[in-house]
C-alpha cells in the first residue's frame, strides 16, 4: 500500500524567520551605510548576506536607508531561493522600519520614500509576511553582519588613492 501524505500537513509547513539590520558608521547621517541579514527556514540557517547600503559619506548615507536596503535585499534573496510560498516573519530592531512597513507610521522622509515603495512592491510576491520589532539583543547575528560589512568597507576605502 503506497504511503499517502496529506497536502498541507505539518511536513509541508515552511516557515522563514528573516533578521535584518542596518547601520551607518562612524556617524549618522553621512557615514558608511551597511546592512546585514540572516534567513532561517524551520530553525535552520539558510542564507545570510551583508554589504554596502549606499554611497559612503554621502547625504543619502543614513542608518534608516541601510535598514531598508537590508530588508529589500533579504526579501529579494527569499525570492531568488524560490521560497515566496513560505510564511515569513521579518524581525528588525528598527522601530521606524517595522512601523512604516506595517503602515502604522507615515513615511515622511523623501530619502526613505523610494525604499519604502520598493518594499511595498515586493510584498505581493509573498504568500504571507509579518513584521516584528525585536530588541537589539535578539538581532545580534544581523547586527554583527552589518558591523562586519562596515569594517570591510572601511578597509577598502583606506586602500583608495
Amino acid at each position: 500500500m503506497p504511503l499517502v501524505r496529506a497536502v498541507g500537513s505539518l511536513e509541508d509547513t515552511c516557515k522563514l524567520v528573516v533578521f535584518t539590520d542596518g547601520a551607518c558608521e562612524p556617524k549618522n547621517p553621512g557615514g558608511i551605510p551597511t546592512y546585514g541579514f540572516v534567513i532561517y527556514r524551520n530553525g535552520t540557517k539558510l542564507a545570510e548576506g551583508s554589504g554596502l547600503a549606499g554611497v559612503p559619506f554621502s547625504k543619502e548615507a543614513t542608518n534608516n536607508v541601510a535598514e531598508y536596503v537590508g530588508l529589500t535585499t533579504a526579501l529579494e534573496r527569499v525570492l531568488s531561493l524560490g521560497l515566496q510560498h513560505c510564511d515569513i516573519e521579518v524581525k528588525s530592531d528598527s522601530r521606524l522600519l517595522v512601523n512604516q512597513v506595517r503602515g502604522e507610521f507615515v513615511v515622511k522622509s523623501r530619502r526613505l520614500k523610494p525604499y519604502h515603495k520598493k518594499v511595498k512592491e515586493l510584498l505581493p510576491s509573498f504568500r504571507k509576511v509579518n513584521f516584528r520589532w525585536v530588541p537589539r539583543e535578539e538581532n545580534e547575528e544581523a547586527d554583527a553582519l552589518s558591523k562586519t560589512a562596515y569594517l570591510t568597507a572601511q578597509r577598502e576605502l583606506r586602500r583608495l588613492p
